[in-house]
């Protein structure tokens, strides 16, 4: 049986290879650049790093 941290361990490295394949493809393939004044970079970036303070309070607060 696998455990529910197991679980959650495994969909956030899961979630977290997910970002980083969409900020490799996006910035080779599609011409995305931190700081140019592009919406969808900044939109995803700020959305991860929300869910990032998220998890990390999460831990804190268990």
């Amino acid at each position: 049986m696998v455990s529910r941290n197991s679980r959650q361990s495994s969909l956030r490295t899961a979630v977290g290879v997910l970002v980083a394949l969409v900020a490799i493809v996006g910035t080779q393939f599609l011409g995305w650049e931190w700081g140019s004044g592009q919406l969808v970079p900044t939109v995803i970036g700020a959305a991860v790093a929300g869910i990032a303070v998220a998890i990390a309070a999460n831990r804190a607060l268990s």
